[in-house]
């Protein structure tokens, strides 16, 4: 583990309880954790200590697994997944990883913890596409996907659709 961010408003929608996993290989230039890059720093702890700290939380909507690269980390992840879903809180994931590549991985962890997100931010962090606008994430090559609107779309038979998120609090001004 990297560290924990009990109350945040920034790493996605609503209040949120920010986990930092340790590792990554992705070492993004400009990455904002590269403190996070090592897989032999930060502390060990259990699932069912990380988890006695969501309980704790007041006001939570959810809880964001960040980085660190989350699916570097997935059994213990999935482990925890299934907890926060079972409280009934949403569930987000960055990932340096694209959606397709964490797909084409076909591993049955891996699936299922996608299968359990609401929301995936994809793709490695650019610098030299960094938007300080873009919701959620750093750089335009980034995407914010809807997982439970893409696994519908995907049902339905559009088997290849990635649907982008969009806030309930979003809005088109039309001028």
């Amino acid at each position: 583990m990297c560290g924990i961010e009990p109350e945040s408003i920034v790493d996605g929608p609503g209040f949120r309880f920010v986990i930092f996993v340790q590792g990554c290989p992705h070492h993004c230039h400009g990455c904002h954790n590269p403190e996070s890059w090592s897989f032999d720093a930060g502390y060990d702890i259990s699932v069912e200590e990380v988890f006695e700290q969501i309980k704790a939380g007041e006001g939570l909507r959810g809880v964001t697994f960040s980085g660190g690269e989350p699916f570097e980390q997935v059994p213990a992840l999935l482990e925890l997944a299934k907890l926060v879903k079972g409280a009934g809180l949403t569930l987000m994931s960055y990932s340096g990883y694209t959606l397709d590549e964490l797909e084409s991985r076909h591993d049955p962890e891996t699936d299922e913890l996608l299968s359990m997100l609401d929301i995936l931010v994809d793709g490695r962090y650019d610098e030299k596409l960094r938007n300080l606008t873009l919701i959620y994430c750093g750089s335009e090559n980034q995407r914010v996907i809807d997982m439970r609107k893409t696994r519908k779309a995907r049902v339905e038979g559009d088997h290849g659709m990635v649907v982008p998120y969009k806030s309930d609090y979003d809005i088109d001004i039309v001028i």
